[in-house]
């Protein structure tokens, strides 16, 4: 057996005098052996980079809510408006990460629309497409988990401010009802009994006490009633926290049931593509012996006649 023998040089130097005769100077070839070493990188697609900047925006928010998260529950670090100022910036924070991944399922939508990318509803032999869609569907759910799993540490940040607020309105109101009933049950100073018959006069010093006096009920009243106010808007307001993220728990497990749905739907196309293939193959087999069975049939008749004649 010959001896193998390795070209790559003569191969090189046949790859070198074929670029020199096209008019390429050493500079020129040198970057084309390069490009050939070392392959730029593939442009990542407007799905792709729209994906990466969506997971950057929630880790960017993930890490300010763990920076501001002992500044926002304890009561003495900051004050009330630079904790609705955080609350006002993650605010901000959720709203673009939701349209950022609208933008991403919008995306999606129009793909399969224009038919750049066959959905599984489509009976084609089109795999690959179908497996891109599929991978897209499911990098916008887990990027919609992470969000709901992000707001829902702040959604906790938020019951436990909105609980403590509560808990320091209390013992206020508390003490406002004290004050309020007090002056009630005193004995007003300006009923002062008939001492032997006599009247007393009112002196206009009097009179402004008791003006003055009418007013601070009044406006002991009104704060009061101003406290209520406030105390059952807090308690609204940590119902509705409640609720949203008890409506945020079910829509992920709706998304949860959704992605089931899909992966069994993918599963019945792939099966209802093979079970086509199986009629096909099925067909032609039955084609096939048909055929058969005709040439044999042919073959006995002449077979018997030829018998026939020779006999």
């Amino acid at each position: 057996m010959a001896k193998s023998r390795d070209r790559t040089e003569d191969f090189r130097e046949a790859t070198r005098a074929t670029a020199l005769s096209f008019g390429y100077d050493e500079a020129k070839l040198a970057a084309l052996l390069a490009s050939f070493i070392l392959r730029k990188p593939l442009e990542k697609p407007p799905f792709e980079k729209a994906a990466i900047k969506t997971l950057e925006s929630i880790s960017e928010l993930e890490h300010f809510i763990t920076k501001h998260r002992k500044d926002y529950v304890d009561l003495h670090r900051i004050t009330e408006q630079e904790r609705d100022n955080i609350e006002h910036e993650v605010g901000v924070f959720i709203k673009v990460c939701k349209d950022q991944i609208d933008i991403l399922q919008n995306m999606i939508y129009n793909e399969e629309k224009n038919g750049s990318s066959k959905s599984w509803l489509n009976l084609r032999d089109d795999k690959p497409n179908a497996d891109v869609v599929a991978h897209k569907h499911g990098v916008v759910l887990i990027l919609s988990e992470r969000l709901h799993s992000v707001s829902a540490q702040f959604d906790r940040l938020r019951s436990v401010r909105f609980q403590d607020a509560i808990n320091r309105a209390m013992p206020r109101r508390k003490v406002n009802r004290v004050l309020h009933s007090a002056p009630s049950e005193q004995p007003s100073g300006f009923d002062l009994p008939n001492l032997g018959g006599q009247e007393l006069t009112t002196t206009p010093l009097r009179v402004q006490d008791q003006i003055l006096d009418d007013e601070t009920r009044a406006l002991q009243v009104e704060l009061s009633n101003l406290l209520d106010a406030v105390q059952e808007t807090e308690t609204k307001m940590v119902e509705m926290s409640a609720l949203n993220h008890l409506m945020s728990t079910h829509v992920l497990q709706q998304a949860q049931q959704i992605e089931h749905l899909y992966d069994q739907a993918v599963e019945a196309t792939k099966n209802v593509e093979l079970g086509n293939k199986e009629l096909s193959q099925a067909i032609k087999r039955n084609s096939s012996s048909r055929t058969f069975l005709l040439l044999f049939l042919f073959v006995l008749t002449f077979s018997i006649l030829f018998l026939d004649w020779y006999n």
